[in-house]
């Protein structure tokens, strides 16, 4: 449930990004593609599509994504997508906690932009 709800929230930061942020909306510039991310059993995924600009996601997975990133389970996703690791993606693939199909540009081109949508922590004084 609280990977689900992880990937509901990546979406919405995502869609608001895409309409507030002169950064991440250069990055999106020209793209027109779906991709997913997904548990490797299938049973939980979600799909984002980009397009016109502007990103916006749904529940389940697409038709025919440009790129798909499998985690081995929900609990994997989770720990992953959250941590404060800046390795813990690429330990994940070589573990094989991760699976990647489609076009491996566009997961490093998806790495990028994360940057821009990552909630910012309070300012220190």
């Amino acid at each position: 449930m609280k990977f689900r709800m992880l990937l509901w929230a990546l979406g919405l930061m995502m869609k608001k990004a895409s309409k507030n942020n002169p950064d991440f909306q250069k990055q999106l510039a020209g793209k027109d593609f779906a991709f997913q991310i997904q548990t490797q059993d299938g049973k939980l995924a979600r799909h984002f599509i980009v397009k016109d600009e502007r990103i916006k996601s749904k529940g389940g997975a697409a038709k025919d994504p440009a790129f798909s990133i499998s985690f081995k389970d929900a609990d994997t996703g989770m720990y992953i997508m959250t941590a404060k690791d800046k390795n813990a993606f690429m330990k994940g693939i070589q573990e094989k906690d991760i699976k990647i199909d489609g076009d491996l540009s566009l997961v490093m081109w998806f790495q990028s932009i994360v940057k821009h949508v990552k909630p910012k922590g309070k300012k220190k004084k």
